[in-house]
């Protein structure tokens, strides 16, 4: 399963990369395979790994904020094996006919 997390602190200013920090370190020391972005982070994992890790990470950003949006996207197939968190970006830089930015 992808999971695309995206974490925001309501309420303490523009700022958030702090609160960011907090579950990103999470989500590395999970242990799951995963891919940093400028609007979240996309994680490989079965499903009870992935709820595992964004529970931690809402609480750990709840702790220090009044309100706190969350926002999760799945992806889960049963016609493909793991890993696919790189081979979906491959799929579709072949399809464009190169690499492209990451």
């Amino acid at each position: 399963m992808l999971a695309e997390l995206t974490i925001v602190p309501i309420g303490k200013g523009v700022s958030v990369s702090g609160d960011v920090a907090k579950a990103v370190k999470i989500i590395d020391e999970s242990g799951l395979d995963y891919r940093l972005n400028p609007m979240g982070t996309v994680m490989e994992g079965d499903i009870d790994q992935i709820f595992d890790v964004v529970k931690k990470c809402h609480e750990a950003v709840m702790r220090d904020s009044q309100r706190v949006l969350l926002t999760l996207n799945l992806d889960d197939r049963k016609d493909r094996p793991h890993p696919r968190l790189d081979k979906k970006v491959a799929s579709v830089e072949k399809k464009v006919g190169r690499i492209l930015k990451k």
